[in-house]
């Protein structure tokens, strides 16, 4: 017969049991019911942002246009190819085309507010952002794969302004150092770094696109300011040594590098080099060298304009092209010049050694802290300074 001891620890165990079971099952209602909360709270927001996508298309749709400001020749190529159009075809697209900051400007000193989106680069989006003319773009994002952040270089949205709301960078361009050369004349083998446009035998070869007015080298050289390995006595070693022959009219720079007048040329117009190179023309652009690669966004940066009269339009084209689909149509009118910083896109369109790859270490220049042309120009100007002093003597 048990002994009332053994009775009483039995029954204890028991009780211990039965207390752990309710605990357990507790916390499994507790586990299946967080979750079904969960689930249900993302299918109201899904179901939620549904709602807003449908309730501001149809808004857009009322509007009828929506007006888009550019600098950039690509962008209207992009909205020309009425790719959101067919998309969309009750709103009505409208460019205007030309230096749109002062546009902007001169627009509301006369009462007029009639941009809906920038679309252009990023030196004319920090002017309209200095400003107080933009609201945040970041207000603008609907689609769920707009949002997800996930999906772009870095699995993050990139932004120029240091609020990250205002200026969204859509396009990533690696910056091999903006260096082309003429294939008859230059042996692309000899060079490794940067440091070798420098050697003497090159004085007075080479000729440079003059950075002093907005064009093409002025990302270039900021990458140049900001790589450690170059900094601004690469710039200033450059334009005061090397007798670097300046031009401002892209004809002429790539004019002289096609006849071999100057071999090499810095800051030539990358997409203009590649019609010259259909012509038949001895003319090419060198490899990444060792110091590294630059990130720039040419004309892919959206920005919303505060007080846009079709705000609803506006949203829509923002949210079209920052999907997949829109940045697809990005790169495949683009002709394989621009890469997405979304990474699910393909990019069978682009050149292997200009496409954009995940894990690289990029000099990107297109942040707030880098925006300002100030300190690289004033190496520049310095340094031409000092070759004209040189030529004079």
């Amino acid at each position: 017969m048990a002994s009332k001891g053994a009775i009483n620890s039995s029954r204890e165990r028991m009780q211990a049991m039965s207390i752990m079971i309710r605990k357990l099952l507790g916390f499994t209602l507790l586990f299946w019911l967080a979750a079904a909360y969960v689930f249900v709270g993302a299918a109201n927001a899904q179901t939620s942002r549904d709602a807003e996508w449908k309730k501001t298309v149809e808004a857009a749709k009322k509007e009828g246009q929506v007006t888009i400001y550019t600098e950039s020749g690509q962008n209207t190529l992009l909205i020309d190819s009425m790719a959101f159009q067919k998309r969309f075809p009750e709103i009505k697209v409208i460019i205007a085309f030309g230096n749109s900051f002062p546009r902007i400007l001169t627009e509301r000193r006369a009462g007029k507010y009639l941009a809906d989106i920038a679309l252009s680069g990023g030196t004319s989006l920090w002017q309209m952002y200095s400003a107080g003319i933009l609201d945040p773009v970041r207000d603008a994002f609907i689609l769920p794969e707009v949002t997800d952040e996930s999906k772009w270089l870095d699995k993050r949205h990139h932004y120029i302004d240091a609020e990250r709301k205002y200026i969204f960078v859509a396009v990533g361009n690696p910056d091999s150092g903006n260096f082309y050369y003429n294939t008859k004349l230059i042996n692309p083998k000899d060079f490794h770094s940067m440091w070798d446009f420098l050697r003497p035998e090159l004085k007075g070869k080479i000729s440079a696109r003059d950075v002093r007015t907005p064009g093409p080298g002025r990302v270039t050289i900021r990458f140049y300011y900001y790589i450690p390995e170059l900094g601004s006595t690469f710039i200033y070693r450059l334009f005061s040594e090397m007798d670097v022959a300046l031009f401002r009219d892209q004809r002429q720079g790539h004019d002289w590098l096609a006849t071999g007048k100057y071999p090499i040329c810095v800051f030539c117009n990358q997409s203009t080099i590649e019609t010259v190179k259909l012509q038949g023309l001895p003319v090419e652009k060198f490899g990444s060298m060792k110091e590294g690669v630059g990130l720039s966004s040419g004309g892919g940066n959206v920005a919303l304009v505060n007080r846009a009269p079709h705000p609803n339009a506006a949203k829509v084209f923002i949210n079209w092209y920052l999907s997949r689909e829109g940045q697809i149509a990005v790169q495949a009118v683009e002709g394989g010049f621009s890469n997405s910083r979304r990474m699910d896109v393909p990019r069978d369109m682009i050149p292997a050694d200009r496409r954009l790859e995940a894990g690289v270490n990029y000099v990107d220049v297109d942040t707030s802290e880098r925006m300002s042309m100030e300190p690289m120009l004033k190496v520049f100007n310095a340094a031409i300074a000092e070759a004209e002093k040189r030529r004079k003597k």
